[in-house]
């Protein structure tokens, strides 16, 4: 116990982690009594070596303690992974032909993606993922921002085969988009983080609408470099692990899986000191991670299903 103080305090005095109480306050965290108390503490502290051997090895990227910080694994797993529902609409299109690709796409700069969500504790990442390409493939279509409203398709979208805060599907959300005729504002239908009933009469007042939807070829690095190169593109990963729990900076090239259960949304690729990359948008809220957003490793070496299973289930609205 007391070897591994020593090594708790070395590695906040070398990398300035925050202590427990400290992290407590800036997170605004309260526990219901002191056992509680003590329980959370002697995770964030485990969760901290943990931190600090990553951050001690040679890695291209690094971990920081955010507001998951007292969870364990499987608390993470359980309460943040599991809102993506396997694409069940088969065959895809062949979209894309071999094509000269600039040698980087970053959607963040052109102002077409809206500022970084929190969906809090609700399976609803599926939404958040509808939302974002829509809101970008409207951007660029009428040159006009719009926050769209993920409470409506977590509430409405249940008869296109969405589950609401128990998960769901891009597709079956753009598609949900369609049948209603459009979706509604942030501000219109503001989100609340659980599952709540339909309210038409938010739903009728639509503030952007689209044509359709397409999936992008699965396994195709180059099929997704094609589509990110014309719009932002929802993508699935498996983001269930400590090393996407505390990620904070560089390309992130560990394995991580490729048992997709996480919707979210990649704006971009790259170059980082030799390291290819994909910018990848999260719904996790801006403490976590690049401002909320997370670089990929990009290339062969990630195999036909790319870096945490980006490339299987990629797709997009059309306005």
């Amino acid at each position: 116990m007391v070897f591994g103080y020593s090594i708790l305090v070395a590695a906040l005095s070398f990398l300035s982690l925050p202590t427990f109480d400290s992290w407590t306050r800036t997170y605004n965290k309260s526990y219901s009594n002191f056992s509680e108390y003590n329980n959370r503490h002697v995770i964030y502290t485990s969760n901290l070596l943990k931190i600090a051997k990553h951050n001690s090895e040679n890695h291209t990227w690094t971990m920081d303690v955010n507001q998951f910080a007292d969870l364990t694994s499987a608390e993470f797993k359980q309460q943040f992974s599991g809102c993506y529902r396997q694409n069940t609409y088969g065959e895809r299109l062949s979209l894309f032909e071999a094509a000269i690709l600039p040698e980087s796409v970053n959607w963040t700069a052109h102002g077409v993606v809206t500022p970084v969500k929190n969906q809090g504790q609700c399976g609803s990442c599926w939404a958040f993922s509808t939302t974002g390409s829509t809101e970008s493939a409207w951007a660029l279509s009428k040159n006009k921002s719009v926050s769209l409203s993920e409470q409506e398709l977590v509430d409405c979208a249940g008869p296109e085969g969405n589950q609401g805060c128990n998960g769901g599907l891009m597709d079956y959300g753009f598609q949900y988009i369609i049948d209603n005729h459009g979706i509604t504002t942030e501000s219109n239908y503001p989100y609340t983080a659980r599952d709540g009933t339909c309210n038409k009469q938010k739903t009728s007042m639509v503030s952007a609408t689209i044509s359709g939807f397409r999936d992008v070829p699965t396994n195709s690095e180059l099929a997704l470099m094609t589509a990110i190169a014309q719009q932002p593109v929802s993508i699935a990963v498996e983001a269930d692990q400590s090393i996407f729990q505390f990620y904070s900076s560089g390309v992130m090239t560990s394995k991580c899986g490729t048992n997709l259960d996480h919707g979210v949304l990649a704006v971009g690729y790259g170059t980082l000191n030799n390291q290819n990359y994909w910018i990848v948008k999260n719904s996790w809220g801006v403490d976590w991670g690049l401002q909320g957003y997370i670089l990929l490793g990009r290339g062969p070496q990630y195999g036909t299903d790319g870096q945490c299973g980006i490339l299987m289930d990629p797709s997009y609205p059309v306005v």
